[in-house]
């Protein structure tokens, strides 16, 4: 209600661990597997290849503004709408998100791996250039 329900629209942000005691537990114990299983160092290296790839699949492309991120978290900014994209993604067997209007936000699971980057840009590529190629 009120200026809360006019300021959060539907993708603008979500929460994985919400304040109760039951949360907090999970959370506790997805920070400990993430230590003890050494993701962080995982993450990085992945997250380096991720970047790397998208930056070098969408240089030079007209209509990327930026590529922004850290680890795995990755925001590919365009300079129009991308909502449509979403559910191309979906009919591709790929999975990600539009925020504020323009920004393709990738989130992968932290188990990803190379693999999966490859998987994921065989697909997601092509449709970001087919949508920056398009008339917007």
């Amino acid at each position: 209600r009120g200026v809360a329900a006019q300021t959060f629209k539907p993708g603008n942000h979500g929460t994985t661990f919400g304040g109760n005691p039951l949360a907090m537990r999970a959370a506790l114990t997805t920070l400990q597997t993430i230590e003890y299983e050494g993701l962080l160092d995982h993450i990085q290296r992945v997250g380096a290849y991720l970047h790397e790839r998208l930056s070098d699949g969408l240089s030079g492309q007209q209509g990327v503004v930026e590529i922004r991120g850290r680890g795995l978290m990755i925001g590919i900014e365009l300079d129009r709408p991308a909502a449509s994209l979403v559910k191309q993604g979906l009919e591709q067997g790929i999975i990600f998100n539009v925020t504020a209007d323009s920004v393709v936000r990738l989130l992968p699971p932290l188990i990803f791996d190379q693999r999966d980057v490859d998987y994921l840009l065989e697909r997601l590529l092509p449709l970001i250039r087919l949508h920056l190629q398009s008339k917007h």
